[in-house]
């Protein structure tokens, strides 16, 4: 005779008409849970936002029904099926001055083994954001590079901690450029 090893998958609960919210939720992941490798099935991790966002717009998961019952953040802002505060006054962009939107590896998807651990690539490793731009500058004619240092004098009003950061990225781009924007914004190039 054989047996069968039983697991307790769900329970039902009978005398009740469970929502939609209650059990129809999909699309998001529980942490340590990573996604198949199966290509077929990474398919539908697209198709699903694609169809909620298509039939209800990019806030479908402000919509209560839909909402999760932990806080969640996103980028989206404004737009039609808005139901809540619209973030208010909340930075929607990283990085920022109030530590907002920053990641959290606790969260991130488990490594899959192939010939070695495949984990997603954080691009802030080479920390090599500056080379780009500052070669740009370089190429910069004189009347280019003074037109770039005018148009900065429009953060005028910004706080002096902002501008000191951009003043310190320029710097590390091109000392010639933080120069540049140094003296445009009326502010110590030496940081």
């Amino acid at each position: 005779m054989r047996r069968a090893l039983i697991v307790a998958m769900a329970a039902v609960f009978f005398g009740c008409n469970p929502a939609f919210a209650q059990i129809g939720g999909m699309g998001s992941s529980s942490p340590g849970i990573g996604f198949s490798p199966d290509k077929m099935l990474q398919e539908r991790l697209f198709s699903y936002g694609d169809t909620q966002r298509y039939r209800l717009g990019v806030n479908f998961n402000a919509i209560p029904v839909n909402a999760p019952k932990c806080p969640f953040h996103s980028y989206h802002r404004d737009g039609k099926m808005r139901m809540d505060g619209n973030l208010g006054a909340t930075l929607s962009f990283l990085p920022n001055s109030a530590g907002l939107w920053e990641n959290q590896p606790d969260f991130a998807e488990p490594p899959l083994p192939v010939e070695g651990d495949a984990a997603h690539w954080d691009h802030r490793v080479d920390d090599d954001h500056w080379e780009q731009p500052g070669i740009l500058f370089l190429m910069m004619t004189p009347a280019q590079r003074q037109a770039l240092f005018d148009n900065t004098r429009a953060m005028g009003d910004a706080r002096s901690d902002i501008k000191d950061r951009h003043v310190e990225n320029c710097m590390r781009a091109d000392p010639g450029y933080g120069a540049g924007i140094a003296k445009a914004l009326v502010v110590s190039a030496a940081i």
